[in-house]
């Protein structure tokens, strides 16, 4: 039977379970990649598992994100994540090696191989003939320990790909294009390939770009075809032995489809404050512009540097606005100083940060109050970029250039030279310097882990009881994120490894006064719309309210990390059986389940009792598996229980 890429890759890793839509499956997992605001989770899991050595073929630790050292915490945490690599047997990439995709894709990407990593971005990895999936950090260090992952086997969306790009418009443009037609929630318990002629005029890092935001669509994950094209990226990295060719069946089919035809396509700019507000650039061209910041794991290619710096080369940026670029890598930054990009950057008047997430998970590069930003990251939900009222477009490297040049948002078409066409060069400079390598395994079990005054820890839970009434404390909209749940940035991150400090953040951007609220009730219960828990895989989304005492979700849908988090950490995830029972349950009032036990058992549904005594249907999507782990009180107590 004809296979398409998705497919083919779940076929080989298929440990458990059918590949029919909607059904739980196991896969093996032969990669884990962890960053450090979801790896110091990670590592004290391994270490309360007493894990002796990492089970994969490789596992990479990165510290990307928490950079800014302005007192010991995060500094204390990079020691404590180096010392826990050589003591499980990962790499470990060193603050300012360089944002986790992009040295993963440069250093350990292969084709046919699964990734599992905990940040939802893994995906990225999908543009290598890789099944790259994000996840919550538990999951990651179980498939460190040697376990299968679990997951509902997704549809496969094929997006056929015809044309080539005019001048202005790059790979940015594409998955906009996907967000103004599908949404944020379009790929939601889906995988997105992409396939047809136009992959001819795709580089590997335009695919990485297509691939990494395919997590904004709420995708599993996105996956291309293991090309010609791959083959010359590895064998620009030094890598070509590792090199194998994965294409589609001819004749295979899909679940879904959609065709792009990438000539037709025009600049586009995502709104404030969702990725899915998409509209043509033309649309808003002239408004203000305070910043203009290029960089990030969504666009980490040497073009999107190169063409930046051809677009600025001779001129300066706008007195108005703030240029900032930010390095995807060590590697690239060394490349563009020997090819005269670098250079021409600084003498625009960019200001050059170290290589890392930086600006993207609101670590330094914050707008200014009321000021428009436009960045090629990935995300620009309500407070992520570090300002609490910000004003965030996401847009390809061409329009936030031009817009600099102009001092106001520009559509690239109207500037006055011609496109500068770059590409990715076949002999970047390679630096492994600071990629250090697992130590030798006897060497490895003499090493003490390091940790710093604020590291905890994680608390222990007691399973979901078989009956309870909960007050419900909070009850918020559709396309809630984890950046809402439990925002990052400067103040918060360094309190990853700190439950009952982090917990102190949760939903505050929502409702300040929830943390206190939840203290002082204990259990309780919150209400949800569509697609709750969209965004990044930082599980303390999940962990955090229930040490604040969150035993349930109510909501209309979940986005699929985040489900699965609560699960592992002991929440109970409800959907409403009939969406319009989502009025029947107000902030203040509470909600009541009896026989909780059997109900999970034996079906599918379960009974809630309002507080007026009216009854509301709601369904459950957990595997057998998962009922043992809630009855548990979490995936950790329910593998220790196995012995």
């Amino acid at each position: 039977m004809a296979q398409n890429v998705a497919q083919k890759l779940i076929d080989a890793h298929l440990v458990d379970g059918r590949m029919s839509p909607g059904s739980e499956i196991a896969l093996k997992i032969d990669q884990t990649l962890t960053q450090d605001a979801t790896g110091t989770l990670v590592m004290l899991e391994l270490e309360a598992m007493q894990l002796d050595r990492v089970k994969t073929e490789v596992s990479a630790q990165y510290v990307d994100h928490n950079l800014i050292q302005e007192d010991n915490k995060n500094p204390d945490d990079h020691l404590f994540l180096q010392s826990a690599c050589e003591r499980f047997g990962a790499y470990f990439s060193r603050p300012g090696n360089g944002i986790s995709h992009a040295v993963h894709m440069e250093r350990f990407d292969r084709p046919g191989k699964t990734l599992l990593g905990s940040d939802s971005h893994t995906p990225a990895a999908g543009s290598m003939g890789m099944l790259a999936i994000g996840a919550g950090g538990l999951e990651v260090a179980m498939a460190m320990a040697g376990e299968p992952f679990y997951t509902k086997m997704p549809k496969v969306f094929g997006i056929k790909l015809t044309g080539k790009l005019p001048d202005w418009v790059s790979a940015k443009d594409v998955i906009l294009e996907m967000l103004r037609r599908h949404g944020v929630s379009g790929g939601v318990g889906k995988i997105i390939e992409y396939y047809g002629p136009g992959l001819d005029n795709l580089e590997a890092m335009d695919r990485h770009v297509i691939a990494n935001m395919g997590a904004e669509l709420g995708a599993t994950t996105t996956v291309f075809p293991a090309d010609d094209e791959i083959r010359r990226f590895m064998k620009s990295q030094g890598r070509e032995d590792a090199y194998e060719q994965l294409l589609a069946d001819e004749g295979c089919e899909y679940d879904e489809h959609d065709e792009i035809d990438l000539s037709e396509l025009v600049p586009l700019i995502a709104k404030p404050q969702s990725p899915g507000n998409v509209v043509p650039v033309s649309e808003i061209a002239g408004d203000a512009l305070y910043q203009a910041y290029i960089g990030s794991s969504a666009n980490p290619g040497y073009r999107d540097f190169a063409v930046a710096a051809e677009m600025v080369r001779g001129r300066t940026v706008s007195k108005e606005v703030s240029f900032d670029v930010n390095p995807s890598s060590r590697a690239m930054l060394q490349t563009l100083a020997r090819d005269d990009r670098l250079g021409q950057l600084i003498a625009s008047g960019a200001r050059i940060h170290q290589a890392g997430c930086n600006g993207c998970i609101g670590m330094g590069q914050a707008p200014a109050y009321g000021r428009n930003s436009l960045r090629t990251t990935p995300r620009n939900f309500p407070g992520r970029s570090g300002t609490p009222e910000d004003s965030v477009f996401l847009c390809s490297p061409e329009t936030a250039v031009a817009s600099a040049l102009m001092g106001r948002i520009t559509d690239p078409r109207t500037l006055d030279f011609e496109y500068p066409k770059v590409s990715n060069p076949d002999d970047p400079v390679v630096n492994d310097h600071m990629l250090e390598n697992p130590l030798p395994h006897e060497q490895a079990r003499k090493v003490e882990l390091v940790k710093g005054p604020n590291i905890q820890s994680l608390p222990d839970f007691d399973g979901i009881p078989d009956a309870f009434e909960l007050p419900i404390l909070l009850k918020v909209g559709d396309d809630i994120s984890t950046d809402e749940i439990m925002r990052a940035g400067a103040e918060v991150l360094p309190f990853r490894s700190n439950i009952p400090e982090i917990a102190n953040f949760v939903y505050d951007v929502v409702d300040e006064e929830y943390p206190d609220r939840a203290k002082e009730t204990g259990d309780h219960a919150i209400i949800g719309g569509q697609n709750y828990g969209q965004g990044s895989s930082r599980e303390h989304a999940a962990i955090a309210p229930r040490y604040l005492g969150l035993r349930a979700v109510i909501a209309k849908d979940y986005a699929r990390i985040h489900w699965s988090n609560l699960v592992n950490f002991g929440v109970l995830p409800l959907t409403f059986a009939n969406g319009d029972d989502l009025d029947k349950l107000e902030q203040g009032g509470t909600l009541k389940i009896s026989g909780l036990h059997e109900a999970l058992a034996s079906g599918d549904t379960v009974s809630v009792e309002t507080a007026n005594g009216d009854t509301i249907e709601c369904k459950h999507a957990l595997s057998e598996r998962q009922v043992e782990i809630l009855r548990a009180g979490g995936l950790i107590n329910w593998k220790r229980d196995q012995g």
